[in-house]
């Protein structure tokens, strides 16, 4: 493996690097964005419990902005319901805004890794080539050894460019679709939350 690497030439060091990247994104990104992790199971149910019952405490609001995505984005509406429908809404929105913003943190980078490591791979495809030519130029087509080095370079980087590429790009597009199915959610859980503080909607405890 590393004489396949080394025969790459100089190119495949940020094609190396860049795999490690996108490989440390999506194990990072395959953990936080954990259903369990964004919207726990029953956590909008257990807060308008909390407040119809009346033991809603400060203690409690800082717990449920602790525990996830969805908990910080109900405090937001918890803590400006008294300042009418509209502000409530503004407020939820302001903090979504910053939930999603961490939501899809490093999804930029790795869609640049995504784009840019076929490039490099393209790179060393002409820089290999250059090689060939220059071989040919200079000794004529008899030593096929040198001339199989070039190309030998040129495959490599091209191949190893397109097998970080392709996976990148699935996961970007991955974690894009499960961002927008989490943030979806979170806005039914916010409307939920509005209409019941606001005494436009009934909630089953249960």
């Amino acid at each position: 493996m590393f004489e396949l690497i080394r025969s790459g030439g100089w190119l495949m060091v940020p094609i190396i690097l860049c795999s490690v990247a996108a490989m440390a994104i999506c194990f990072e990104r395959l953990w936080f964005l954990k259903r369990s992790r964004v919207l726990p199971a029953g956590l909008l149910s257990e807060t308008l419990e909390l407040i119809r019952s009346g033991e809603m405490t400060p203690e409690h609001l800082r717990v449920i902005k602790a525990s996830s995505p969805l908990g910080t984005i109900i405090v937001a509406g918890i803590n400006n319901s008294r300042s009418g429908r509209v502000i409530m809404k503004e407020s939820i929105e302001e903090a979504a805004g910053h939930v999603v913003h961490d939501l899809e943190r490093f999804l930029t980078s790795l869609g640049t890794i995504a784009a840019i490591t076929p490039l490099l791979g393209l790179l060393g495809t002409v820089v290999g080539m250059i090689k060939v030519f220059t071989e040919i130029m200079i000794l004529g087509t008899g030593n096929a050894s040198v001339l199989a080095g070039g190309i030998s370079e040129a495959l490599i980087t091209t191949a190893a460019g397109l097998s970080i590429a392709i996976p990148a790009l699935v996961m970007h597009r991955y974690f894009q679709r499960r961002v927008n199915t989490l943030v979806l959610t979170m806005e039914q859980e916010a409307v939920k939350l509005v209409e019941v503080i606001h005494g436009e909607r009934e909630v089953n405890y249960e």
